[in-house]
Parts: structure tokens; sequence; C-alpha cells
């Protein structure tokens, strides 16, 4: 399959973005990994203190390791900082993203460095098909027919960044809180899918920001009076 793809394709040289994206791009899949190491320890603090048999060394010791967890955290996002600060590009674009209420350094960090190895003339959906964020029919037979879900496929780095930034969007734009109770009261989506509309459209919004560098626009997202 592959030489029948090289020869039926024409050959169009691939141009390397700038070593910095590829720097942040490994800053934020290293922000990931620690913050979900974060969140298991502190899991496992709550397990171990839902009872008094357990040794005050080992709770101390996982408080131990979360206090280290959070500076290796917080010095991996100041060097993540520097390195867009570094870069003209990256510096915009980042000022760009975190316009959305929601998207704050560790949701710009991970979104940049995955967003920006991608080639420049890619469209707004080509980005929703990459991050895997197009909607999935399941049917089994005619007897099966389940909701429309998200796909599995696609860079989940974007998807899982994308998430916690859709989750406290949600929460403090009023557009886009306004956009997701539609979603949830009017089109009867349940919690989960109401989210991950939303950020199939906020990687939408993302696209025309960086490609027309321009801010967030609320109204543009969702206006309030459409409810």
């Amino acid at each position: 399959m592959l030489a029948k793809f090289v020869e039926r394709m024409d050959f169009v040289a691939w141009s390397s973005p700038d070593h910095e994206v590829f720097a942040l791009r490994a800053c934020g899949r290293r922000l990931i990994s620690l913050t979900k190491e974060r969140t298991k320890a502190k899991n496992q603090l709550h397990a171990f203190g839902l009872t008094k048999r357990t040794p005050s060394f080992i709770t101390d010791d996982i408080k131990l390791s979360i206090e280290q967890l959070d500076n290796q955290i917080n010095n991996l996002i100041t060097h993540a900082l520097s390195i867009i600060k570094e870069s003209n590009v990256l510096a915009a674009r980042y000022k760009r993203l975190i316009s959305i209420k929601g998207v704050a350094d560790k949701t710009a960090i991970k979104l940049l460095g995955e967003l920006g190895v991608l080639e420049s003339n890619m469209s707004a959906k080509q980005w929703v098909s990459h991050a895997g964020l197009f909607p999935r029919e399941f049917q089994s037979g005619t007897s099966v027919n389940r909701r429309t879900s998200i796909g599995k496929i696609g860079n989940r780095y974007i998807r899982e960044a994308l998430y916690m930034g859709a989750l406290s969007a949600s929460k403090h734009d009023p557009n886009i809180r306004g956009f997701y109770l539609h979603l949830v009261n009017d089109n009867g989506l349940k919690k989960i899918q109401a989210i991950c509309a939303v950020m199939r459209k906020l990687l939408l919004a993302m696209h025309g920001m960086i490609k027309d560098d321009k801010p967030f626009n609320s109204q543009r997202f969702y206006a309030l009076d459409s409810m």
C-alpha cells in the first residue's frame, strides 16, 4: 500500500517547524504525564486517608511526592513560557489562545506544541479530524444503535488539552456556557457529549484565531440571545 501511495502521489517536501515548536511539544507532553502522576498521588492520599490504620509515614511520603510533582510542573511551565517568549510566532499564538476564558498557561502550552507541528495549510476541519474530534456513529446489525460519540483515533494530546480547557471555559465564559447548556437542555446531549462539542468548536475557533491573528470572540462562538 505504501508503494502504491508513493507511485500515485506527487512528492511534497516537508518543511520542518522551528526547533522551539518541538521543544514546546515535549514540554506539553511531559506536563500531561506529570499532571496524571499528581492526580494519581492525590487519589492515593485520599484513599489511604479513609482509614486510621494507615501509618503516618505513608501519607507523609505521598504528600512529599505531590509536593515534588508540583515543583516539577511549575518548573516545566516556567521553561515552556521562556521557549514561547523566544519565538515571535509562538508568542503571538500564545497571546491568542489565552484570550479564551478557561485557557491558561498549561492548556496553551499543550496546544501550542501539538498544533505548531501541523502543516500551515491545513483547514479547520482537518485540525478537527487530526485531533479525532469528529462524531462517530455506532451500529451493530439492525438492532443496536448507540448515541453518536467521539472517535478514539487522532491526537490524544490535543484532546486532553482541549478537554480541560472546555471544562473551564464552560464554567467561566458566559457564551461558551450558554452553548454548553443549549446542547444539554435543548438538544438532549449528555454532559460529556456537550463538552466534546465545545472542544470541537473551540478547536475550530482556535484555527481562525491563529490564521487571522485575532483574539477570541465569545459572541461569534455562541450568541446568548439565540437561546
